[in-house]
């Protein structure tokens, strides 16, 4: 029997984090690390396809009670190691976008930093679930690699259909509000990861649902 494509990508991202050596380096997102004047000491966030655990281990030493998970066991084994060489704690579990127990209303934010594996209606469940599970007024933060990527060919998938554009990102959060939402190169220094690269990023909150008033207005 041949793989199933869960097991396929597995084995693919295991391959890609066989080295012992951190392939995106250790160091957070620099987009993502920017943003941290939106994030609390004490809150509770969600890391989706976390990887090598640089971001999650970052918002584990800021204070914050965090949740990651990625599809690669390999990967979720070095960022397990970062995590204690920094003397943190991260809830790690290997999962994929599917199969995640996506709880309503858990987290005061969630992050999906470059994770541009998913087909479009993979995509568009994963953050019809990221959304699900954020608290009323949580954070979304998303970051990826635009569709001009592909002149630059520098990394992110070779498949237009699996690039972000502003238009995209603000569909899917449609209903929030976009706090920001932008394009822009820049040159890109993670680990064996370098080079001039074309990425955007949006920052969406969650609106609460209006109270009604006592006249119902």
């Amino acid at each position: 029997m041949g793989l199933t494509p869960k097991e396929a990508a597995a084995r693919f991202w295991d391959g890609v984090y066989e080295d012992e050596a951190f392939v995106f380096g250790t160091a957070p997102n620099a987009w993502f690390a920017g943003q941290g004047f939106r994030l609390e000491k004490g809150q509770r966030i969600l890391m989706v396809a976390d990887g090598e655990g640089r971001n999650s281990v970052w918002c584990a030493r800021k204070g914050m009670m965090v949740d990651a998970f990625d599809l690669s066991g390999k990967a979720v084994r070095k960022a397990t190691r970062l995590a204690r060489e920094n003397g943190v704690s991260v809830n790690f579990s290997v999962n994929g976008v599917d199969d995640w127990q996506w709880v309503p209303e858990k987290y005061d934010a969630v992050a999906v930093i470059m994770c541009q594996f998913a087909t479009p209606a993979m995509r568009g469940q994963m953050f019809r679930n990221c959304i699900r599970t954020l608290k009323k007024g949580g954070l979304l933060f998303v970051l990826g690699y635009s569709t001009r990527q592909l002149a630059y060919g520098t990394g992110g998938p070779p498949w237009i259909e699996r690039l972000y554009t502003e238009d995209m990102l603000r569909q899917y959060a449609d209903g929030m509000e976009i706090l920001e939402l932008a394009s822009w190169d820049e040159e890109v220094t993670a680990g064996r990861h370098q080079g001039k690269s074309a990425l955007v990023g949006m920052v969406a909150r969650k609106k609460p649902v209006r109270e009604r008033s006592v006249n119902g207005i």
